[in-house]
């Protein structure tokens, strides 16, 4: 099955360290390097610091059985909404991780566009399997944990969707699949079954030897935006270079994040677009030019706002950093109803810094989007919902 055919079914050298000035005697490094190798505490010191023990890591708890989530109740079932439980929108709008710590019952959330998007995974990998699936040899066994983690996980949080097979493996009962054995399996073919599990995409990643994270592997169909095969092997540096105030502001306290939290300690946060079509695995307004805008015959009632669920976990044994990618797509129009929405969007849109807005393509479609949200506040204010003087800021006391 082709990409637009699952779409069709879905919906119509120069180191300054060798400067002489920071050369060593070499007396003095002949006394530090047999100070390093004859000094038990100090290695230890150092193995403590650097190559923690998983067996000494508190392990998550598992989760809580999802009780009477079966197929019927599939069909109508909803992920929390994010724009509530993290700070998906906020005002005002500045750089930030945004990032709070997880239950792990949060960790998978599975939703009535469950068979859309794992179907329309499917096809992506098939069509584009070289840019949507890749794992380096060190990432193997992280990839081969991963799969694990999900097999034990499923059946306990979701018992009436999943279940364990004998011997290993795992029945999803959504799609009347069996995947057997699959404790044989590391690298590309277990995330080959990680893709039919779940609507999460998966990066994953490594702290190397020179203290920074680097991608090395994942099964990511459903990117949006970014081509998933050109961030392998590249430091987070590398692939937030373009991004605003990022590098500049944020890296070094995200970058200390991954790497010192415990498999224990998992985290979520959750980020935004406006995207005009459900091809999650490239949106057509990631083509369009500079000083192009969306179609006309598009209306604003009908714009998608994008919600990535971003979810992170350290794996105890292997120590890769997974890092899931669940999007969720809303027409505008379905913010209606909603008090505050539409006003809390206007204002990011119109007083956030012009950088970050113009990364997030406002300018392609904002000027048509930002009368009909002023509609939709109005209309909030006509009947009640709001008085039209609320701080945006506060719009979750007005969650309904």
């Amino acid at each position: 099955m082709s990409v637009s055919q699952a779409l069709g079914n879905a919906f119509g050298p120069d180191s300054i360290l060798l400067h002489p000035a920071f050369l060593l005697p070499s007396a003095l490094i002949v006394v530090i390097a047999a100070y390093a190798f004859y000094s038990p505490a100090l290695n230890a010191k150092k193995a403590a610091v650097h190559e923690p023990s998983w067996k000494s890591l508190e392990k998550c708890p598992d989760p809580d059985p999802y009780v009477g989530f079966d197929l019927e109740y599939l069909k109508t079932a909803k992920t929390r909404d994010h724009i509530y439980v993290n700070k998906t929108i906020r005002y005002p709008y500045f750089q930030t991780m945004a990032h709070q710590p997880m239950e792990i019952n949060h960790w998978i959330e599975i939703d009535k566009d469950y068979l859309r998007d794992v179907n329309m995974k499917r096809a992506v990998i098939e069509e584009h399997k070289e840019k949507t699936l890749n794992s380096l040899p060190e990432n193997d066994d992280g990839a081969a944990e991963l799969l694990e983690t999900l097999v034990d996980y499923l059946p306990k949080r979701y018992p009436l969707l999943f279940e364990p097979l004998q011997g290993g493996g795992i029945w999803n009962k959504i799609t009347d699949e069996k995947f057997p054995d699959i404790d044989k399996l590391e690298g590309v073919p277990a995330l080959m079954v990680v893709s039919r599990l779940v609507q999460d995409d998966f990066l994953m990643g490594k702290e190397r030897a020179d203290g920074h994270v680097y991608f090395t592997g994942g099964v990511v169909a459903h990117p949006g935006f970014y081509d998933f095969s050109k961030r392998i092997n590249k430091s987070l540096f590398d692939i937030h270079e373009g991004v605003p105030q990022f590098n500049e502001k944020m890296l070094k306290s995200v970058e200390r994040t991954l790497k010192r939290f415990l498999p224990h300690q998992p985290f979520e946060r959750s980020s935004w677009e406006m995207v005009d079509d459900y091809n999650l695995y490239h949106h057509h307004i990631a083509d369009l030019k500079d000083g192009e805008t969306l179609h006309e015959s598009l209306a604003p009632k009908d714009y998608l706002f994008r919600t990535d669920h971003q979810t992170f976990r350290k794996l105890p044994r292997s120590q890769a950093m997974i890092f899931g990618v669940h999007p969720i797509l809303r027409r505008l129009e379905e913010f209606a109803d909603t008090p505050m929405i539409p006003a809390l969007l206007a204002t990011v849109h119109e007083k956030s810094q012009e950088d970050l807005m113009r990364y997030k393509l406002a300018h392609m479609y904002q000027d048509k989007m930002l009368p009909y949200l002023r509609e939709l506040n109005q209309s909030q204010i006509d009947r009640g919902l709001i008085s039209g003087e609320e701080p945006v800021a506060d719009f979750r006391d007005f969650k309904r």
